[in-house]
């Protein structure tokens, strides 16, 4: 399948700001599953701009800029082609031993009711890829799917709703929590009925012996589908976030994002 992807996001402030600097992971990268074509990043202010990889292996682009400045647009363009691998990621980049993606963090710390919700639906699975199935699909069914800023796992438990992100995160706590490395993943899904929404999305890989990474996304209940564009990956939502930001100055700050994930149809058939 090829994705055409238009990530765009504008920034408005009523005291203008004196220096922005943005950290955006936003540009995807090869693997088995997909094939990165034309990508672009527009922005609409003079800006310095310095292009990097972090720790995990993903894109960064970092852009300072210099105000007083009341507006920012970013967007982000292209296609992807992307191929159906049963949620198995190949070829990809790998910075760190599996081991590394037990380790909590903030976001995914777990709590006692979540501890214990990972093992009762994991219980009755005689193999790590049959309880990582399952432990998706309890989450799947017990939280509600909204929208909003993300948050952390055990508070999105609590609260028995989140974002994409936010049940990602409760499945990586849930996985790690009965042994098994889990990370999150970033990015873009195609559904043909979402039109323009609000936010990339989110789900998780966990560690499968035999298998290697596999992906697991709560909030569609499936494991990635050539639906499915990944962009960055870490151990947490605030790790792989597709934007990070810090300023001086610029007061009353409205921020919006819109996404559209459309399918292009092949040229050689057209």
């Amino acid at each position: 399948m090829r994705i055409r992807i238009r990530h765009h996001m504008s920034y408005i402030w009523r005291t203008p700001a004196k220096s922005i600097i943005q950290i955006m992971r936003l540009t995807p990268r090869n693997h088995e599953g997909q094939r990165v074509g034309s990508w672009y990043t527009d922005i609409n202010v003079d800006h310095a701009l310095r292009v990097s990889e972090d720790a995990y292996g993903n894109h960064v682009h970092t852009i300072s800029i210099d105000g007083p400045l009341s507006k920012l647009n970013v967007t982000v363009e292209g296609d992807v082609e992307t191929f159906d691998t049963a949620g198995v990621l190949r070829d990809a980049i790998e910075r760190f031993p599996t081991i590394f993606y037990l380790r909590s963090t903030p976001d995914t710390e777990t709590s006692g009711a979540l501890r214990d919700f990972a093992s009762e639906a994991t219980a009755t699975a005689t193999d790590a890829l049959g309880r990582m199935h399952a432990l998706m699909g309890a989450i799947s069914d017990r939280i509600e799917c909204t929208k909003g800023a993300p948050s952390a796992a055990a508070t999105a438990f609590e609260k028995q709703s989140g974002t994409g992100a936010d049940l990602a995160q409760i499945f990586i706590a849930g996985a790690r929590h009965i042994g098994v490395p889990a990370r999150f993943v970033s990015g873009y899904y195609f559904n043909p009925e979402a039109g323009v929404h609000a936010d990339a999305h989110g789900w998780a890989e966990a560690f499968i012996e035999g298998l290697g990474w596999v992906g697991f996304d709560p909030a569609n209940c499936i494991c990635p589908t050539e639906s499915h564009v990944s962009v960055a990956r870490a151990l947490d939502y605030i790790g792989a976030a597709p934007v990070r930001a810090s300023r001086s100055g610029g007061e009353g700050e409205d921020m919006t994002s819109q996404v559209r994930v459309s399918q292009q149809q092949d040229q050689r058939q057209s």
